[in-house]
């Protein structure tokens, strides 16, 4: 799958979940929740134990989740989460080693950025998308909306603060697409053997951006 396809399949998808886990065999079953669900995209924080091995095991084992990794700090870990798979890369910092790793590997990369002039410096220094967080610090759906009015070229996705009750304010606002944290990647769900709530919350995310986009 080539960046273009990649971002186009982000787009399309609209939300791209924030996989956070305690260990390598929970994150793969959030993973497969979220997807039952048919939100086939996940951002597995480097945060999460094991988390190159989850991207190695959900890229052979699930091909049809889009698999990316988050919470990338520097070009040497955006380089061993590509050799294992990943996709796209995000951050919720900029930093321009790790755009130019991903600009030479033709990987789509999503580094992070909250202010005007922080987000002008990513998107010039080669960022396909722009997450900007924390979005709910700074007004959630009308910061982005504000960002857009004189930025309407740089593609936003918005993370921090996005649930199922403000997920259409975002996309009115301009989202390109929807980071989606703890609202969907329900650990204590999960601990209670409650995994069917986690599908039901990525269908309800589904159908609000499909929605929007059939408009």
């Amino acid at each position: 799958m080539t960046k273009t396809d990649v971002l186009h399949q982000l787009k399309k998808i609209g939300l791209v979940p924030v996989l956070r886990a305690e260990s390598e065999d929970q994150a793969m079953g959030i993973a497969a929740a979220i997807a039952d669900g048919g939100v086939t995209c996940m951002e597995v924080t480097m945060t999460v134990p094991g988390a190159v091995k989850v991207m190695a095991r959900l890229t052979k084992e699930r091909p049809d989740i889009l698999v990316g990794a988050g919470t990338v700090l520097d070009a040497e870990t955006a380089n061993e989460c590509i050799a294992e798979g990943a996709q796209f890369i995000v951050s919720p910092a900029f930093n321009e080693h790790t755009i130019k790793v991903c600009r030479k590997q033709n990987i789509a990369v999503l580094p992070g950025s909250l202010t005007p002039t922080e987000i002008l410096r990513a998107w010039d220094a080669g960022a396909d998308v722009v997450k900007v967080f924390p979005a709910s610090a700074m007004g959630g759906a009308k910061y982005l909306k504000s960002l857009k009015a004189p930025l309407p070229h740089i593609e936003l996705i918005p993370t921090g603060g996005v649930t199922v009750d403000t997920a259409i304010d975002f996309l009115e606002a301009g989202a390109f697409a929807l980071g989606v944290g703890a609202d969907l990647v329900d650990l204590k769900a999960w601990k209670a053997g409650e995994a069917h709530k986690i599908t039901a919350t990525a269908k309800r995310y589904l159908e609000i951006v499909q929605t929007f986009q059939s408009r």
